[in-house]
């Protein structure tokens, strides 16, 4: 089949009929009418359409090893820094389409597939391992165009370290059965962005403390698969306005809780499955880091260059750009942008080929780059709200523009170099950004994309080179 158009993309959506609960209601119909759901799924189709323009298809697709066919570069296995490059090249123009909104663009489980892909030989000959079947859904969903949502984290009943499951039923998702057909999963996974409306749902789990055989697992399945149920948090669309909710009617991105009701996974769906040790080693072990960081990274960056942006022109439109104060906190998002992009650059610069000779860019920019922005993007946000102040707050609707009081807004809410209503509108985006539900989701989002933060400054300090300086204090204390 090959790349798909944004029109396939809604149809597999709609007629894969997924069990998805939102507000107390199972959701009927075209997923794709859905309010909640609707503007996500516009674009979507809108990135799936770009891929194939004439303007961009040669920087989006590639050739298909099996047909030839048109396929998402996103699904690359990169032996070069120029397909490397490549691969950065096709998620820029995709996170620009979204101003760097979406999370969960299609490009970044594909990466992570594609990643398991490469590192499948590491499974080879080990006990309860399937690198075949790795190999199998690679294959598939890059001649499918698959969409992935994934899950991975376990429900938040006691973070304890002394806690253990008294529970006589599983809560967190594990194996309580095998039969000939495959595996029985029972319990849930947390918070897979996109749930329900992707055409399959990656599960993988690391053991806990204890060790128990039976968390340590790694499938694919469809959406749709029996027993399988996506419980939504409430919708952040404000409206269907685009004036209004200029972000969130687009861009917002459902969060689900993912239930496991003795759902059959068949074998050739199993990655790995009672094996303790890969579970813990395969993401350290697999190239799994390097090429996600790589895709979110550069996604950050042009949601950086966009916050970047917006700030600029609420400065111009009020005409604050001679204080001090205000240069400032511009320079701030400036310096959090170039120093990302110089990270970035520096991780494709100093790319190497991996033990399986795929060209895997250096990790400890990307490392430093992953500890660095769930620090500045709140601060960036901050600094929106800053120089908005009180304009942040005082903002009609698209309606109030069209009402009798319509000459006063005009009046009193023009800006010095924007009308009123094109004031009011980008306020509004600042605001949709910043202190929306919509957007303060974005904030709790990018500070734990990478997962607690300070166990991501542990993991730099004990993987960082360190001992390259120590001949200077050998020198200085020989004496």
């Amino acid at each position: 089949m090959g790349a798909i158009n944004g029109n396939e993309f809604v149809r597999r959506i709609n007629e894969q009929d997924a069990e998805i609960w939102l507000d107390g209601q199972q959701l009927k119909g075209p997923i794709s009418k859905h309010p909640a759901f609707r503007g996500l799924i516009e674009t979507k189709a809108s990135l799936y359409n770009l891929q194939l323009s004439p303007a961009h298809k040669a920087l989006m697709t590639y050739a298909s090893p099996v047909t030839n066919e048109p396929i998402g570069l996103s699904y690359l296995q990169p032996k070069t820094k120029m397909d490397l490059q490549k691969r950065r090249v096709m998620t820029e123009e995709w996170a620009r389409l979204s101003c760097g909104l979406l999370g969960r663009s299609p490009d970044y489980l594909n990466t992570v597939i594609m990643s398991f892909a490469s590192s499948s030989p590491h499974l080879l000959g080990k006990e309860n391992c399937f690198p075949e079947h790795i190999q199998a859904l690679y294959e598939r969903a890059r001649e499918e165009d698959l969409s992935f949502t994934h899950t991975f984290i376990t429900p938040q009943i006691n973070r304890s370290q002394n806690a253990f499951n008294t529970s006589d039923e599983p809560i967190s998702a594990k194996i309580v059965g095998k039969t000939s057909a495959g595996l029985i999963i029972k319990g849930a996974r947390l918070l897979a962005t996109q749930g329900g409306v992707t055409d399959e749902v990656l599960v993988f789990s690391t053991p806990s403390f204890l060790g128990d055989p039976d968390e340590a697992f790694a499938f694919s399945i469809p959406s749709s698969t029996e027993g399988l149920r996506f419980l939504c948090r409430e919708s952040f669309v404000g409206g269907n306005s685009t004036f209004n909710y200029p972000l969130s009617s687009r861009f917002e991105e459902m969060d689900a809780i993912v239930v496991f009701d003795n759902v059959l996974v068949p074998w050739k769906r199993v990655f790995f499955h009672h094996n303790k040790e890969v579970a813990s080693e395969f993401f350290s072990m697999s190239s799994f880091h390097p090429f996600a960081t790589h895709q979110v990274i550069t996604r950050q960056i042009v949601k950086t260059e966009f916050i970047l942006n917006l700030a600029e022109q609420l400065v111009q439109t009020i005409n604050i750009a001679e204080y001090l104060h205000i240069q400032e906190k511009l320079s701030e998002i400036i310096i959090g942008l170039e120093t990302m992009k110089a990270l970035r650059d520096k991780s494709e610069a100093d790319a190497l080929p991996d033990q399986w000779g795929y060209m895997c860019p250096s990790a400890i920019p990307l490392q430093i780059a992953s500890n660095i922005f769930p620090k500045v993007y709140p601060r960036f946000s901050e600094i929106i709200q800053l120089i908005g102040a009180s304009g942040m707050v005082a903002l009609p609707t698209d309606k109030d523009f069209h009402s009798a009081i319509q000459p006063d807004l005009t009046k009193y809410l023009q800006g010095a170099t924007k009308t009123a209503l094109e004031r009011v509108q980008l306020f509004r985006l600042a605001w949709d950004l910043t202190m929306s539900s919509f957007g303060t989701r974005q904030t709790q989002y990018e500070r734990y994309f990478f997962g607690d933060p300070v166990r991501l400054s542990g993991h730099l300090y004990r993987s960082y080179p360190k001992d390259a300086g120590q001949e200077m204090i050998r020198r200085l204390l020989s004496d």
